[in-house]
């Protein structure tokens, strides 16, 4: 049987995500790193495989898929994984999605932009941190952590319930990356 075959890199916080899904519920795949530091992604043979030059990208016996929620749901369904992951009761599927959806425009685009703006952009392009926009950035995420804590952690063990799911995945994955920037003061 041909291996999933899964295009990542680690410096990205959906590739980190997906690799550690993968571990934990046992998927077998084949990894395939793509340098981002590189510009690996911007070859023509990977953007042969996904036009949008970006990563995390699923190659699974020809059948191509280059968004991770869109591959989590796609793993989930396609291969033997515990039902916490990603429940197969409606309701809990449903407040599983309901995190996915909201982090894109929250935990996944705050911590993301300040992480950009704070330490990645100054040291590719060598220039000095813009404090202001930084100190904006900032304000946001910690509105956005504070919602995490007091509204989707309110007297539940895990962002969805009492069980780990993809969503405390993706949610970890994103706060982790940013959290020594913003404790390091």
């Amino acid at each position: 049987m041909a291996k999933l075959i899964f295009y990542y890199d680690l410096l990205s916080q959906p590739c980190r995500a997906l690799y550690m899904f993968f571990k934990k519920a046992n998927v077998p795949f084949e990894g395939k790193v793509v340098d981002l530091l590189r510009g690996e992604q911007f070859t023509p043979e990977f953007e042969a495989l996904n036009p949008f030059k970006k990563v995390p990208v699923i190659n699974d016996k020809g059948f191509v898929l280059t968004e991770s929620i869109a591959i989590l749901r796609y793993i989930t369904r396609t291969h033997n994984v515990a039902d916490h992951w990603y429940p197969k009761d409606s309701v809990k599927q449903a407040q599983v999605d309901e995190y996915l959806e909201w982090q894109h425009t929250n935990t996944r685009s705050d911590c993301a932009l300040y992480f950009l703006h704070k330490v990645l952009w100054p040291v590719m392009n060598g220039k000095p941190v813009n404090e202001q926009k930084v100190a904006q950035l900032e304000k946001k995420m910690i509105i956005t952590l504070d919602l995490i804590e007091n509204v989707w952690l309110k007297n539940k063990k895990f962002l969805c319930g009492n069980e780990i799911s993809i969503s405390d995945i993706f949610g970890i994955c994103e706060i982790d990356h940013t959290s020594k920037y913003i404790f390091s003061k």
